[in-house]
C-alpha cells in the first residue's frame, strides 16, 4: 500500500482541527447544552420505577406533602406500606424506631422484607429500618431553613411543647431560650431544639462540635440517596421524579397541612442569627444539605431542562387544581366541607383544607380526593386497605 506524503498528512490534521474548533465555536455561538443530546435520561426513562422507597418524614418541613405523594403511589401501584402498629399515628416517634411499630411484621426473629415503602413520622434508627425494608431500598428526606422550620415548630406545637408553653412569642423565646427550655424534660421538647438533628436519630442537645458535626453528616450521606430542601420544593419534585423514574402524575400535589397566613409569625433578623445558634445542629445539617441538593440537580439536569421541567411540573399541577379544586387557594376549616378533607389543627395554627369541585365522575373524584386528604385520614385510609381484618384507626377529631 502507497504511504501517504507528510505534507499531505500534515494539511489533512490541520483541517481536521479546523472543523473541530469550528464545531466548538458553532456551539458555543448557538449555546448548545451537550446533556440534551444524550440519551442519559431516556435511558433512565426506559427502566422501571423505584417502588422500595424509605422517606424520612421530618417535622415542619412541607413532608406531610410528600407523604401524601407517596401514599398516592402506593395505592395507585398496589403496594405495601410500613403503617403504624394498632392505634398509633407514628413509628414510635419520639422514640427510636423499632421494627415492633410496624403493624403486620412478624417478630419471631425471622423478620421478612415485605414492605415497599416506609414514610410515617419516626426518629431514624438505621439498623432497624433495614429489618423491614428490602436492601434495594432508596432512602431520602427532606429538611427546611431552620429559622422558618422552628417558627413553625413553635406555633404548631405551642400547646404541646413545655418550652414553647410560657413564651408569649418566638422572638421572646429567643431572646432567652434557656429560661424556656430544660433538656432533661421528657421528650416533648424535641420540637424546640434542632428538631431535624434529632429526626435523624442524632442527640438535639449535643454541642456543636466540629468533628461530631462531621462524622454525623457523613452518616447522613452514606445511608440517604437523597435529602431534599423544601425552601425549593418544585425543584426538590423535579429531581426525585428524575431520581424515582416516576411520571409527572406521580409527583403532582397540592400543599398539604399549610398554615393560615394570619398564623405565620414575622421574626426579627436579630431572632433569625438566634435561631442559627440555638438551632446551631440543625444549621449545620442545613447548609450542608442544602448544598449537596444543588450539586446533584446541577449534576443532572442543565438550565434549560431545569426550566422546562418545572414549568411542566407547575402547569400539570394547575391543570389538576383546575380540574379538582372549587377554589385554587385553601379554606379555613370550618368551610371545609367534607369532613374526610378537613385536616388536624394543633397548637395556635389554623391549618387550612380543600373543598372539591361538585359533579365529579367517580375516577376523577377519587384522584382529587386523595390528592387532597389529609395525613391522618390518609393513614387510616390506607390501613384499612392493607389489614382489613384489623380494628380501623380511630381518627377522633372528625368527630369533635
Amino acid at each position: 500500500m502507497p504511504s501517504i506524503p507528510r505534507g499531505t498528512q500534515r494539511s489533512f490534521h490541520v483541517l481536521l482541527l479546523f472543523l473541530v474548533l469550528a464545531v466548538l465555536l458553532l456551539v458555543g455561538f448557538l449555546r448548545v447544552d451537550f446533556r440534551l443530546l444524550t440519551p442519559t435520561f431516556r435511558d433512565k426513562a426506559q427502566e422501571p420505577p423505584v417502588t422500595n422507597i424509605m422517606f424520612l418524614k421530618t417535622h415542619k418541613t412541607a413532608s406531610s406533602t410528600i407523604l401524601n405523594i407517596l401514599y398516592r403511589f402506593s395505592e395507585s401501584h398496589n403496594l405495601s406500606t410500613a403503617l403504624p402498629e394498632g392505634s398509633r399515628v407514628h413509628l414510635g416517634y419520639p422514640w427510636l424506631f423499632v421494627t415492633r411499630y410496624v403493624e403486620g411484621l412478624k417478630q419471631d426473629g425471622r423478620l421478612q422484607h415485605h414492605f415497599n415503602i416506609m414514610c410515617n413520622h419516626l426518629r431514624f434508627n438505621f439498623g432497624e429500618v433495614q429489618k423491614v425494608m428490602p436492601k434495594d431500598t432508596f432512602y431520602f428526606s427532606i429538611l427546611r431553613n431552620p429559622v422558618f422550620q422552628l417558627e413553625s415548630s413553635f406555633i404548631y406545637y405551642k400547646n404541646y411543647a413545655p418550652a414553647f408553653q410560657r413564651a408569649k412569642s418566638l422572638n421572646e423565646f429567643l431572646a432567652d431560650p434557656w429560661r424556656y427550655y430544660n433538656d432533661s424534660v421528657d421528650l416533648k421538647n424535641v420540637y424546640a431544639k434542632n428538631n431535624m438533628w434529632f429526626d435523624f436519630g442524632f442527640d438535639n442537645n449535643a454541642p456543636a462540635d466540629v468533628d461530631y458535626v462531621r462524622k454525623c453528616l457523613a452518616k447522613v450521606e452514606q445511608r440517604f440517596h437523597l435529602v431534599l430542601i423544601a425552601d425549593y420544593f418544585d425543584e426538590s419534585m423535579v429531581l426525585l421524579r428524575r431520581r424515582l423514574r416516576w411520571q409527572l402524575d406521580d409527583i403532582a400535589s397540592f400543599k398539604l397541612n399549610v398554615r393560615s397566613p394570619s398564623t405565620i409569625s414575622h421574626l426579627t433578623p436579630e431572632s433569625q442569627e438566634r435561631v442559627k445558634r440555638w438551632c446551631a445542629l440543625d444549621w449545620h445539617l442545613y447548609e450542608h444539605f442544602n448544598r449537596t441538593f444543588w450539586a446533584q440537580l446541577h449534576a443532572e439536569l442543565s438550565p434549560r431542562q431545569l426550566t422546562e421541567e418545572l414549568e411542566q411540573l407547575r402547569a400539570k399541577q394547575r391543570e389538576l387544581t383546575t380540574l379538582c379544586l372549587q377554589d385554587p387557594e385553601s379554606k379555613n376549616v370550618t368551610h371545609v366541607d367534607d369532613l374526610n378533607l378537613r385536616p388536624y389543627q394543633s397548637g395556635k395554627a389554623k391549618i387550612l383544607g380543600y373543598n372539591l369541585r361538585h359533579g365529579l365522575d367517580n375516577t376523577t373524584l377519587r384522584i382529587c380526593q386523595r390528592m387532597a386528604m389529609p395525613e391522618l385520614q390518609h393513614m387510616a385510609h390506607l390501613y384499612s386497605l392493607q389489614f382489613p381484618n384489623k380494628t380501623p384507626k380511630d381518627i377522633s377529631f372528625l368527630k369533635e
